[in-house]
């Protein structure tokens, strides 16, 4: 599914811990898998770059993409 180019947002849909990657990977329209991969080489081959320290930074600071299915409105049929 295709959605709107919005905020840098987490995943609900694309997680396994927190959905940074998933988060990361439908902002840029890439393959939420391939993001993972990259995020855990570049962490493990850059002494640099602390992965665990961003990612949990980037859990913090990053809000919940919300769910669209609890975003609608409720109708009242009385």
């Amino acid at each position: 599914m295709t959605r709107a180019r919005t905020g840098l947002q987490r995943s609900q849909d694309d997680r396994i811990i927190a959905g940074v990657c998933g988060g990361v990977a439908e902002w840029l329209g890439w393959d939420p898998t391939l993001v993972r991969v990259l995020f855990v080489l570049v962490s493990i081959f850059s002494a640099a770059f602390p992965g665990i320290l961003v990612y949990l930074i980037l859990w913090i600071v990053m809000p919940e993409r919300p769910d669209v299915l609890t975003d609608t409105v409720d109708y009242d049929y009385d």
